[in-house]
């Protein structure tokens, strides 16, 4: 008998219609003699409503208070869903954070969990109950509810499986699951049936919008087996989907496995900087003082020494704000002139492969200079390779990649 933990969003569960199919879908796991625990997220819109209501309340609210209201709309899709498996005769019990308890720090609104005690769940699975697991909420030090921001729910989910011991855990979600890169670009995108942890974080940390980053990280330190599939297929049979597991020795027959895009991109140029030791400190320590994240860095020292250009990259809902840091900054880093630029765009070329393959980049170079797509920025690790190049270009130099790497005809 294995033990599972089966994880639904919002989309999933929009009404008492979609409740029932997930429900049958819990249903087809338990009849597979499976121990099962079920995370749900809020239905569709209700966190959105929830926010809004704490705004019009007051526009500066006390956090604790925004957890307790916020955290609502878990607890009545857990509540539905388990009202729908009893009535489906299947033994079944909502669980809140507090319950479990699933324990957090005091970062209101964006929590991180401490400590699980699964012993509760494991002794209500040896009666053959299935947990029914409001997400993203917990409880803090101070016996607050405490909700864990974006991707709350997913990161329940790999934490429970974690704690529990579960032999996978299965994100359900609107798409079947991780392809090659977007099917909305490219028509001839592969759902890959097998990707290792690390690429998936790769993917998630770089615009792939299929998983959240904190997840992934949980179910690579923990060694979480995750699955990918779509809650809208039919749930009589086990749908397919994408297993994202720890590397192995057959993943690096494929060299490139995935490309990835995000918009969410800002370029920041300062011109003329004296060059001196400490002036990347001066740089980027006031943005680090601002929670400012930097990506990627490019630095070009004048032909007498004297002066270098810095061109970094940072989210583009921080733009403005990082601008106004550096200004504020001037004197202190002494650049001459501040450019920027939002109509960028990063695109990354993900694969396992590569640690053992020369000549990734060289193709990938190769291949946007023939499309004539100009590369701003270059950074790497050794599973990817991003490049900054005009959002006007994000398309097509998806595309290329996509096919100079053959992942159109991706077959393992």
């Amino acid at each position: 008998m294995s033990r599972i933990v089966m994880k639904f969003g919002g989309t999933s569960v929009a009404d008492i219609a979609r409740i029932r199919h997930v429900a049958a879908h819990v249903k087809r796991e338990v009849e597979a003699g499976h121990q099962v625990a079920v995370v749900v997220s809020a239905m569709a819109g209700e966190t959105n409503r929830l926010v809004a209501l704490c705004r019009e309340a007051a526009p500066l609210h006390d956090a604790r208070e925004y957890d307790a209201v916020v955290s609502s709309g878990e607890n009545v899709t857990s509540g539905l869903l388990a009202i729908v498996l009893q009535s489906m005769g299947i033994e079944a019990r909502s669980w809140q954070g507090w319950q479990i308890p699933l324990k957090t720090d005091e970062a209101h609104g964006g929590a991180r969990i401490a400590d699980i005690n699964g012993a509760a769940l494991i002794e209500r699975f040896e009666r053959g109950q299935v947990a029914v697991i409001a997400g993203f909420q917990g409880i803090s030090p101070l016996n607050r509810i405490a909700t864990l921001g974006r991707g709350g729910s997913d990161t329940t989910a790999v934490a429970i499986a974690a704690a529990i011991k579960a032999d996978r855990c299965d994100i359900y979600t609107d798409v079947d699951g991780v392809y090659t890169t977007d099917p909305r670009i490219v028509k001839s995108a592969r759902r890959l049936p097998r990707i290792s942890h690390e690429e998936m974080l790769e993917m998630a940390s770089l615009g792939a919008k299929v998983l959240h980053v904190r997840s992934v990280e949980l179910a690579m330190v923990y060694d979480v087996p995750l699955m990918v599939r779509s809650s809208f297929a039919d749930p009589v049979i086990a749908p397919p989907g994408t297993l994202i597991t720890g590397e192995d020795t057959d993943m690096e027959s494929e060299t490139v496995t995935s490309i990835a895009y995000s918009r969410d991109e800002a370029q920041i140029t300062l011109r003329d900087v004296p060059d001196a030791p400490g002036v990347a400190h001066r740089v980027f320590g006031p943005l680090a003082e601002a929670n400012i994240n930097v990506d990627m860095i490019v630095q070009n020292i004048s032909e007498d020494g004297s002066t270098t250009d810095i061109t970094f990259t940072i989210p583009q809902s921080e733009y403005e704000r990082a601008m106004s840091v550096l200004e504020t900054a001037r004197d202190t880093i002494r650049f001459a002139k501040m450019v920027g630029d939002t109509e960028v765009v990063k695109v990354s070329v993900i694969g396992v492969g590569m640690r053992s393959h020369a000549g990734v980049a060289a193709t990938a170079f190769q291949a946007l200079g023939e499309k004539s797509i100009n590369i701003r920025a270059i950074t790497t690790s050794e599973i990817k390779i991003s490049v900054l190049i005009d959002a006007a270009y994000t398309e097509l130099a998806v595309r290329t990649l996509h096919g100079v790497y053959g992942l159109d005809k991706l077959t393992h």
